[in-house]
């Protein structure tokens, strides 16, 4: 290796040790390494260049970590920007906030940061923590005035902790007026928020504080969701709230159909007495259209199953094979099967929560449950808990 090549990757090497000092709180070391790494700029100008490929700094880490007594060096002792933006547009403060770090957080707070700055998705400190449920931070950061209502590409904080079922979150927010019907570009609400979430208690609160509970999201409403779910509490709570269980999707399916689709035996009987007769279901009894239903599955999936087979040009095998394989795929394929069939929400309704390249790759049907149980790949949650990663 060639002697340029040898002081790159010595640098390289010392560069990965200066960040994880600051990971994991050794200001010693960090010290120690920042030193060795001036090139005659000054320990400040050194620490403020040194980044990693998705240009995070010193400080970005240290906030990740909560590693507060090194980011006091780095700000009082150093003088660095407290509102660095890396790659993202994330500041120190959005990474403290989104881990959790209160006390760190709070100190960058107290010591310039500025609690209105977005990352490049629109999220700001208030929807990570209203997202994780930091309490003491969202109070912290309502008192200095930020804007209750801001919205990401993945819509407003209450959105954020009704999606992620923070029941305290939600609750404070409503307190300091938030809007219970605030919509993303795409037409979530925080109320449909709660229902993909699976939370009746962050549900029963938007409902008293005068969330709309039969608005339309890309071709669904919350009962279709809540019918998906097969919950009886949430289906309740809704029903009793106003839902009409006779509103159709975009694919003209009313609620109890996805609940009948599903198998959630229990989710017909709360819907099929409120439900009008369907004219395509040929026996309207709740042992009906869950026969019904699952027999549609049935054929959708054999014509699935068809489809496959053609375009790969496989060879023709003996009819007892293809029913073997056609039952093997059946059992296998399920799951994935009925998010084909039971289309409640277009993949569009969520592009801002899991960055879908292009409309088809979530096909069409259970879209927003999945976005909001996938939810930390679109608010960056980018980093793992237990490890500080960076690519230098």
């Amino acid at each position: 290796m060639a002697p340029d090549a040898y002081a790159a990757l010595a640098t390289r090497n010392k560069v990965e040790q200066f960040l994880n000092a600051a990971c994991t709180g050794n200001l010693d070391l960090f010290k120690k390494l920042a030193a060795q790494l001036d090139d005659g700029k000054g320990l400040a100008g050194t620490v403020a260049d040194v980044k990693d490929a998705n240009k995070r700094g010193a400080l970005h880490f240290a906030a990740r970590e909560g590693r507060t007594e090194v980011c006091k060096y780095l700000l009082e002792e150093l003088k660095l920007d407290v509102d660095a933006k890396d790659e993202d547009g994330e500041t120190p403060l959005l990474h403290a906030a989104r881990q959790g770090h209160t006390v760190t957080a709070k100190y960058l707070l107290d010591h310039g940061a500025d609690p209105a700055i977005p990352s490049d998705l629109g999220a700001t400190a208030l929807h990570h923590s209203a997202g994780i449920g930091d309490i003491e931070l969202l109070r912290f950061l309502l008192s200095k005035g930020v804007d209750i209502d801001s919205q990401s590409d993945a819509g407003t904080p209450l959105i954020w902790a009704a999606g992620h079922g923070q029941h305290d979150a939600v609750k404070v927010l409503l307190e300091h007026h938030a809007n219970p019907n605030a919509e993303t570009d795409d037409n979530i609400t925080p109320l449909l928020s709660a229902v993909a979430a699976g939370s009746l208690a962050c549900l029963e609160l938007l409902i008293q504080a005068g969330a709309r509970v039969n608005i339309i999201a890309g071709g669904a409403t919350p009962l279709h969701i809540a019918a998906d779910i097969g919950s009886p509490e949430i289906i309740n709570c809704l029903l009793k709230a106003g839902a009409d269980p006779n509103v159709t999707d975009e694919d003209g399916q009313k609620a109890i159909q996805v609940a009948a689709a599903r198998g959630n035996r229990g989710a017909v009987e709360i819907l099929f007495p409120l439900t009008s007769p369907i004219q395509s279901v040929p026996e309207w009894t709740i042992d009906g259209i869950i026969e019904h239903m699952q027999s549609e599955m049935g054929k959708q999936q054999g014509d699935k199953v068809e489809t496959t087979l053609s375009k790969q040009d496989i060879p023709q095998v003996s009819p007892e094979a293809r029913r073997k394989q056609q039952k093997q795929k059946n059992q296998e394929g399920d799951v994935a099967f009925k998010a084909r069939t039971l289309i409640w929400l277009d993949a569009k309704a969520c592009r801002a929560l899991v960055q879908i390249a292009s409309k088809g790759m979530l096909p069409g049907g259970a879209a927003l449950r999945y976005c909001w149980h996938n939810k930390e790949l679109v608010n960056a949650f980018r980093f793992s808990s237990n490890t500080c990663s960076f690519r230098v």
